[in-house]
C-alpha cells in the first residue's frame, strides 16, 4: 500500500504544476500566473511498488481579481526514480524528495503503469489509496464499470494506448472497438457521467463553493 513520506520536495508538485498546467490545451488562461491550491484527489498502488500514483485535483484562484471562479483540475501523476523512456513530452518537472532523491514527475496519462492501475479500479481490481495516509484505503472513491465490458477489454500493454487532450479532457485510446477512458481534466461539469458513459471513477474535491463528488474519468464506447 502507498506509504507517504512526511518530508519536503523541492520544488514541490504546485510549483511545478504552476509552470506546467499553462502549456495544457484545457487550461483556461486568466491573464496572471496559476495561484493553486490542493484541492482533492487519492491514490493508487503500484503492484511493483516502483511507481507512485496520484490522482491529484489543484484549484486555481487566480482569475479572481477578474470575477472569474476559482477552477479545479484534475492531474493524474506519477512520480519515478529514473525517466519514462519515450515520455518526454509528458514530463512535468523532476523535483528532488527529502527521503527518496531525484523523482521524475509525468502526466499519468501517459505513464502505462497508471492506465494500468486505472483500467485495474474500474475492474474491481485495485483499491484506492487515501491521498496523505499511509496504507489507508479511501472508501470514498468509488468506481463503477458496465457489465457489458469485457474482462479482455483494453489493450494487454497500456503503453499501446494513444492519448489525445481536448479542451476539457483527455482521451486514452486502446485497440480498435475498445471503450475509451476519458479523464476529467477541468472539474465542476457535474456529479453524474455524460449519458452514455460505460463506466466512472468518482471522487471528491473542494471546489470554491464548498466539497463536491464527480467523475475523475469515465468510460465512453468505442469510436469508429
Amino acid at each position: 500500500m502507498s506509504v507517504i513520506h512526511k518530508t519536503t520536495m523541492a520544488p514541490t508538485k504546485v510549483e511545478l504544476l504552476a509552470a506546467w498546467l499553462p502549456t495544457r490545451s484545457w487550461y483556461t488562461a486568466t491573464g496572471g500566473a496559476p495561484e493553486l491550491e490542493r484541492t482533492g484527489g487519492f491514490r493508487l498502488d503500484d503492484p511493483e511498488g516502483e511507481v507512485g500514483i496520484e490522482f491529484l485535483v489543484v484549484t486555481d484562484s487566480s482569475g479572481a481579481a477578474a470575477g472569474s471562479a476559482p477552477r479545479g483540475y484534475l492531474v493524474p501523476m506519477t512520480y519515478r526514480a529514473a525517466p519514462l523512456a519515450g515520455a518526454e513530452d509528458a514530463l512535468i518537472g523532476t523535483s528532488e524528495h527529502g527521503v527518496l532523491g531525484t523523482r521524475w514527475l509525468y502526466d499519468g496519462a501517459h505513464d502505462p503503469v497508471l492506465v494500468g492501475q486505472l483500467t485495474a479500479l474500474l475492474r474491481g481490481k485495485a483499491e484506492p489509496q487515501m491521498q496523505s495516509v499511509s496504507h489507508t484505503p479511501d472508501p470514498s472513491v468509488t468506481a463503477v464499470l458496465d457489465g457489458t465490458v469485457a474482462d479482455g477489454t483494453w489493450a494487454a500493454d497500456p503503453a499501446a494506448a494513444s492519448v489525445t487532450d481536448g479542451a476539457d479532457t483527455t482521451h486514452i485510446a486502446f485497440g480498435a472497438g475498445d471503450p475509451v477512458l476519458c479523464l476529467c481534466r477541468v472539474m465542476g461539469g457535474g456529479a453524474q457521467p455524460p449519458a452514455g458513459a460505460l463506466g466512472a471513477v468518482t471522487a471528491a474535491w473542494r471546489s470554491g463553493d464548498g466539497a463536491r463528488r464527480e467523475p475523475f474519468a469515465v468510460v465512453l464506447p468505442a469510436t469508429r
